[in-house]
This record gives C-alpha cells, structure tokens and sequence, in this order.
C-alpha cells in the first residue's frame, strides 16, 4: 500500500516541478506582494493625525504655514473646502484647514482626534507667532464605519475577479480542449464569439453582484445615498471593462497554468493599489500615480461617491466614459489579437 502512495507522491511533485509556469508563480508572487507592500507603504514613522489642508492649486508645494512643521501628521492637499469639509462629518479627516485667505478651520465637535488635532492647530500658530488665530467651524456627524467604507470596494473586486478568471481562464481552456478549433469550423467570427462571451458574463457578474449586495443588506446596515442607476452603470462599465481586459489575456494563451499566474500579476496589484481595502491617501506618490491608471480605481472611486456620497450619473459620468472607453479598446485589441488555436 505505502508503495503505492510513495508513487502517487513522487509523480505528482514531479508533475509540480516540473511545470514551470506554475512553480515559477509559486515562488515569484510571494516576493511580489511583499515588494508591492513595501512600494506602497514608506518606512516613515506612522502618522497620528490626517488634517485636510485647502489650497489654491490642491497641492502643498510652496505652502508655508507653522501647522505643517508639526511632526507625525499626514497633511492631505485638499482643492475644495466642500468635499473636505464632507470628510470631517464623517471623521475621515480629523481637521480641515483653508489657507488660501485668513486662515480658518473645521473641526467635528464629536471626534477625539479632532479635539487634539485643533489643540495642535492652535499651539502651532501661537508658537508660530502668528497675529491671528484662524476662524473656526464646527461640524457634526457620526463616523463612517469601515464596512460601509469598504463594501463598495468588495463588490467591485468581486467583480473583478469573476470577469477575470471568468472569460481569460475559461477561454485558454477551450483553446487547451480542442472547443475553440471545432468553433473555428463555423461561420463564427472572432469577434462574434468575443461578444458573445462579454454579454454572457456580463449577465452572470452583475447578477451575482445584485445578489451579494442583496446579502450584505440583511446583515449590515449601509448606506445607499446616492442613484441605483448610476451604481448599476458604474457596475456595469467596470465589469465590461475588466471583462475586455481578460479577453486580451486569453487571446493567444495555451494553458491555464500560465493564464491564472499572468490573471494573477494583473489582479493583485489592482487589489492593492485601488482602494479597496484601504484608502490611497498618504501613500507615496508613486503609488497614487500608479493607482490612477487601473480601471479598477475608477470603478471602487465612483460606486463610494455614489453609495456614501450620494453622487448621480451625471457626477460619475467622467468615471463611465474612461471605463467605457477602455473597454472598448480592450476589445478592439482581443478581437485583433485572438486565435482560435
């Protein structure tokens, strides 16, 4: 019997090593996210505070003030005093500073950072010598949970991840059976079959989607301030989007060991860098440069405005034509790029 099972052993790790795509994701992902990690989050001592500060071009370049000579807070730029001021309602800022005129601030009556992060404020300027203090403003409201923050980002990367693996890696496994060349033999054009395979999963992610949303509704009490149709619209061009995006992984591919790594290198860094699990500002700048060019950004960065917000189509209409776009260039280049064998 051992002997038996010490066989079965031995040709299965050899099966293992000796697949070199597979073993060499094995061991490359590991190193990858740790790299990743270490590219996103400086090795600077961690901030206490984060305080928005207003400026007139929204960047702190040039900007002298005694407040930002204080140690171990994150300044976040901030373009507009209205959205800023939205942040400290719900403790995603724990003070809100305008410098573009006399200076002023915002703080949430409500929020304990807030209360030392003022008391900072105010030390700084008298230390500073500044002749005036700035003008005060309170707010109220109640702190957003982290699972309202980041269930927008849930559902978005569910759906990245059913329209990835949903098309790139079943596609490479009709290539791998022989299906893709029996379809060949047909009047079927390749991008035919593309479309074909966009509306299908198309239908499948934004049901599955429905339903998990569904699900989180009877057991977490989020909010929803914005347009259904500007969420489903969002939804909607984001799956196709990323849908594009693993039709273009699965144009030439033969096996799906090699598919799942390259699906792998693609996904990861877009569930690091999007903002799903935690927000973007205060990582470096490569980072956030990087961020921008995933289109699952633009799609966790619309369904929040929408879903916390309460932001309608026209407001994410930047959001739906990038998304759209890139879809249809995605496409563009499967269709162009796709053989059947």
């Amino acid at each position: 019997m051992w002997h038996r099972v010490l066989a079965i052993l031995v040709a299965r790790n050899r099966e293992f090593y000796r697949d070199s795509a597979g073993l060499g994701w094995n061991l490359v992902m590991p190193i990858l996210m740790v790299v990743a990690f270490a590219f996103i989050f400086r090795g600077e001592p961690e901030d206490v505070l984060k305080i928005g500060v207003v400026t007139a071009d929204g960047t702190l370049a040039g900007v002298e003030s005694p407040l930002l000579e204080v140690r171990y807070v994150s300044f976040v730029p901030v373009a507009d005093a209205a959205p800023g001021v939205v942040k400290v309602e719900r403790h995603q800022l724990d003070l809100l500073v305008d410098l573009r005129g006399p200076p002023a601030y915002w703080v949430n009556l409500g929020s304990a950072k807030g209360h030392i992060a003022e008391r900072l404020l105010l030390g700084a300027y008298r230390e500073g010598g500044g002749a005036d203090e700035p003008v005060r403003e309170t707010v109220t409201g109640e702190a957003l949970s982290y699972a309202d923050w980041v269930l927008p980002g849930v559902l978005a990367m569910n759906i990245m991840f059913s329209s990835l693996w949903g098309v790139g890696w079943v596609i490479v496994r009709y290539r791998k059976n022989g299906v893709l060349r029996r379809l060949q033999a047909t009047p079927l054009s390749p991008l035919e079959f593309l479309t074909a395979q966009i509306l299908s999963r198309l239908l499948v992610v934004l049901g599955a989607s429905l339903i998990v949303y569904l699900g989180a509704s009877i057991f977490l009490d989020f909010p929803m301030r914005g347009s259904y149709a500007a969420l489903v619209l969002v939804f909607a061009a984001g799956s196709l989007c990323l849908i594009s995006l693993g039709l273009v992984v699965a144009a030439r591919l033969r096996t799906e060991e090699l598919a799942d790594g390259i699906l792998n290198l693609i996904s990861w860094p877009m569930l690091l860098l999007s903002g799903v699990w935690f927000s973007m500002e205060g990582t470096s700048p490569a980072a956030q440069a990087l961020s921008q060019a995933m289109p699952l950004t633009h799609m966790v960065d619309a369904a929040r405005r929408v879903m916390i917000d309460g932001a309608g189509i026209v407001d994410v209409l930047p959001e739906l034509a990038l998304l759209t776009l890139l879809a249809l260039a995605l496409l563009t280049t499967a269709a162009w790029l796709f053989r059947w064998e």
